[in-house]
């Protein structure tokens, strides 16, 4: 018999990233809808993790993958485990900008 080896259960959490403005960290906010306690209302509810993106992968508003690990940091004890799905990158065309720039330099000001 072949005997595997028993890896522990990790916690994993799946949310959106809303900063990559650290080097190899990545802040990933998770919402949850639960019931309120008195009025059993449905709220959702928000909490921000700061998890390590070695390779610098994910961009804001991609949904991620992230699991449990050893303390990285005084608040990283995250990483990132794949992105689940791309945000839409919504880009300015090069004509535009120079549109842009030809309006804003006439000298006219609106009055």
């Amino acid at each position: 018999m072949a005997e595997q080896k028993v890896t522990g259960h990790k916690n994993e959490k799946v949310g959106q990233v809303v900063s990559t403005r650290m080097q190899k960290t990545i802040v990933v906010e998770v919402s949850r809808r639960v019931p309120h306690p008195k009025y059993k209302r449905i709220i959702t509810k928000r909490k921000k993790f700061y998890a390590h993106d070695e390779d610098g992968k994910a961009r804001p508003g991609d949904v991620v993958r992230i699991v449990e690990c050893r303390p990285l940091s005084r608040l990283k004890r995250w990483q990132l485990a794949e992105v689940v799905r791309r945000a839409a990158q919504v880009g300015v065309e090069p004509e535009a900008l120079d549109q842009l720039g030809t309006d804003m330099g006439s000298g006219s000001q609106p009055k």
